[in-house]
């Protein structure tokens, strides 16, 4: 009797267990029948990507997010937000520098396209809006060719917007821009080991430079209401000052590198005049979440605030300031990819143009010449592989294009010399009749030679030691549409955190370095193909007319809010906050 009362205990516990993970399943399933439920409309799997209308919508209807995926982001899609979202809003961008630049040369005046990371993801957006850009005129023939004005019609093949520039003097430019910006405020947001240094004299040009460019605003503004887009460290001053012309222009202000914590950032003399002129933002943008917190920290500790930290609200002098993360990209597909050739032809020309075989594999490195990037470490990486690994000696060599920067000042003179004298040790070191290890090219090149280079190269060593998002690594994905080449991108450039299929390495282990350039000499094609389709398809989704889109999107809740609450876009009211970012919140769900 006892082994059959057992028996009938465990045929009642197994039957149990059947029907309690019946429920599970019935529940999991129930779950995700919800949760699919919550999706738009145009969201449903092998459909194509909804017109930004439909997103809109939803949008409005929703409170979700408009940024996801499900766009298909492109010119079109800024202009019809601008159209139902910001109809005959003005837009203004204010940037250091300008994206065309006239020289003289030979009595004849020649245009230049800056390789500049925030350029190429700028100008794509300034045209689509058909806005006015406003930056410094630093071109030996920017004045002879601008109007009574100081304006300029670009691009010059498809005029499509406005170039207003301004004209800043030698004592100007050398106190503002080399002196307090990128003495000062460039070392201390980056975590590369390079004291900053603070002037008074400079601080004082740095303030008068900025009430410059904040004139010009005020003067090219149509009405008071227009969209400003300020950028980066050069015009932390500038928000206020476009506040206190222009209480009810929107004011976004992006900071393309990183924010440090708020330890480092009480170094700064004038830390909390900075902090006051950036909140003088309507929304302030960050590469990633990270440098977001860092920011919000350094208000908390410097300035008496209220931070809604759930939302990344911050109220301060009766005004409401947004901190948001905006993962800035480039335009896709990159207009450079038209007028270069196949990839074929791309790899013989730059083997002829730098003399190498073809059974030596191309590494590459494009980059200002900063001692950011990490380039005197890419070097040692090299060396550390043909240590470890002899046998490459002779079959692998790497180009570093670093175009020339800041080169008065004191740090970038030195690793000028360290780049040259490194570069110099590896190639007798390990060179030979025919053959050099390392070709250090200290030039400026056009977006258009450097898409021929990516093109070109085996593998594209991005390795920097702290950076805001570094563009390098997206337009080196963008450029390889035979989804070959692979890319060693750095742990502390905000592009880790979205090109995951990278080899990610830490630039400041040489060693570990070593080890992941040798994984990418000998990844095979398919490996490379799988890595490589996979980050073309987050550059593709997430590109610069997204980035852009979602500051607009943003702005325009904004200015809805503000017809609403007669306090304006700055109000300190809570259901200003709340609504705009409860859809940030439903989004990451």
């Amino acid at each position: 009797m006892a082994d059959n009362g057992f028996d009938f205990l465990h045929s009642a516990s197994a039957l149990w267990f059947v029907i309690l993970a019946s429920l599970c399943v019935s529940l999991v399933a129930l779950v995700i029948s919800a949760l699919r439920s919550r999706r738009t409309p145009s969201e449903p799997a092998n459909v194509e990507p909804a017109p930004a209308r439909v997103v809109l919508r939803e949008f409005e209807k929703n409170g979700h997010s408009a940024d996801a995926a499900l766009v298909n982001w492109s010119p079109s899609t800024l202009r019809e937000i601008l159209a139902k979202e910001l109809p005959d809003a003005q837009v203004i961008v204010v940037s250091n520098r300008e994206p065309y630049i006239h020289n003289l040369r030979d009595n004849n005046v020649d245009l230049v396209v800056p390789a500049s990371g925030l350029v190429s993801a700028l100008e794509p957006i300034t045209r689509a809006c058909a806005g006015t850009w406003i930056a410094y005129g630093g071109g030996s023939a920017d004045h002879l060719v601008v109007d009574q004005n100081d304006r300029i019609e670009v691009p010059p093949e498809n005029p499509s917007y406005t170039l207003r520039r301004v004209w800043l003097t030698e004592e100007e430019q050398q106190g503002y821009y080399l002196g307090f910006a990128n003495e000062g405020l460039w070392p201390l947001c980056h975590i590369a080991f390079t004291r900053p240094v603070f002037r008074t004299s400079d601080w004082e040009t740095y303030e008068a430079v900025n009430q410059k460019f904040a004139d010009t605003v005020v003067a090219e503004a149509r009405n008071e209401r227009p969209i400003v887009l300020v950028q980066d460290y050069h015009f932390a001053l500038l928000p206020r000052m476009i506040r206190e012309r222009l209480p009810d222009a929107i004011v976004i202000t992006f900071w393309h590198i990183p924010w440090p914590n708020s330890e480092v950032f009480s170094i700064c003399p004038w830390r909390e005049k900075i902090l006051d002129g950036l909140l003088g933002s309507s929304i302030i943008g960050f590469h990633t979440q990270f440098h977001c917190n860092n920011f919000i920290e350094s208000v908390d500790r410097f300035l008496e605030s209220r931070i809604e930290r759930e939302d990344s609200a911050i109220s301060y002098g009766g005004q409401t300031s947004l901190v948001h993360a905006y993962p800035i990209s480039i335009e896709w597909p990159p207009a450079q990819l038209g007028k270069l050739p196949a990839i074929a032809q791309c790899r013989a020309r730059i083997r002829e143009k730098f003399g190498l075989a073809d059974n030596v594999s191309l590494c590459v490195g494009v980059e200002r010449l900063d001692y950011t990037k990490g380039i005197l470490d890419r070097f040692h990486a090299l060396d550390e592989l043909f240590k470890q690994h002899p046998e490459w000696i002779g079959k692998v060599a790497f180009l570093q294009i670093a175009a020339p920067s800041r080169g008065t000042l004191p740090a970038y003179q030195q690793l000028h010399e360290e780049c040259l004298r490194c570069a110099a040790e590896l190639n007798e070191r390990y060179g030979r009749d025919g053959y050099t290890p390392v070709l250090m090219v200290a030039e400026h090149h056009s977006q258009e030679q450097v898409y021929e280079i990516y093109r070109a190269a085996d593998v594209c060593m991005v390795t920097s030691l702290h950076d805001g998002m570094n563009l390098v690594a997206k337009e080196f994905v963008a450029a390889r549409d035979d989804e070959q080449g692979v890319l060693m991108l750095s742990m502390f450039a905000g592009a880790s955190k979205e090109l995951l299929e990278a080899l990610i390495v830490n630039p400041y282990d040489e060693t570990m370095m070593a080890e992941a350039l040798l994984q990418a000499l000998t990844m095979v094609p398919a490996e490379q193909r799988q890595r490589m389709q996979r980050m073309r398809e987050i550059v593709r989704d997430n590109n610069v007319y997204r980035w852009a889109g979602s500051m607009l999107l943003d702005a325009a809740r904004l200015r809805k809010r503000a017809a609403i609450d007669p306090a304006g876009p700055g109000s300190v009211a809570a259901a200003n906050v709340i609504s705009l970012l409860d859809r940030k919140r439903v989004a990451a769900l």
